[in-house]
């Protein structure tokens, strides 16, 4: 069994069977999840900041880091995966807690779910299923063989999206 992990700014996408896509401790990061049902091809995309503006220079390194250059190369990556573009497509999310910024000063986590939102809707785009905000980081696993979304956290049962 083959594992794809996406790091901070991250992303990834496959159909080939016995494969998970994996990104570890979402904070107040968004994973922006997408599954082909037709191709049977997953992805995932692991978003730090809302907006490429804030370091442009990063965005050749890591598109994955902002919403609105990572959702983009996400889709692009999944065409790779032989999906024919957004259409059909199922949209999870997760992440976007308060973890370090309890005076809610910059509210990143929510400018990360609000700005990865905003740019999947300018694709035709809503997610049917999300978990996000709270104040707690969250692991979350993808499976290619079922499309099931698995979220993890310390001292919590797994659950699915």
């Amino acid at each position: 069994m083959a594992e794809i992990v996406i790091g901070v700014g991250g992303l990834g996408a496959s159909n080939s069977k016995g494969t998970t896509i994996k990104t570890y401790a979402l904070g107040s990061c968004v994973a922006v999840v997408l599954l082909d049902p037709q191709t049977r091809t997953v992805g995932m995309v692991h978003v730090a900041l809302p907006d490429s503006s804030i370091r442009p220079d990063k965005v050749a390194s890591l598109p994955g880091y902002f919403a609105d250059t990572g959702i983009p190369a996400l889709l692009q990556e999944m065409r790779r995966c032989g999906t024919r573009g957004p259409q059909g497509l199922i949209v999870k999310l997760a992440g976007g807690a308060q973890i370090m910024d309890q005076n809610n000063t910059f509210n990143i986590g929510k400018r990360n779910a609000l700005a990865a939102k905003k740019i999947l809707w300018g694709f035709g785009l809503a997610p049917v299923a999300e978990d996000l905000g709270a104040n707690f980081s969250r692991t979350v696993t993808l499976s290619t063989d079922t499309g099931v979304m698995t979220l993890s956290t310390p001292g919590r049962p797994a659950w699915h999206l």
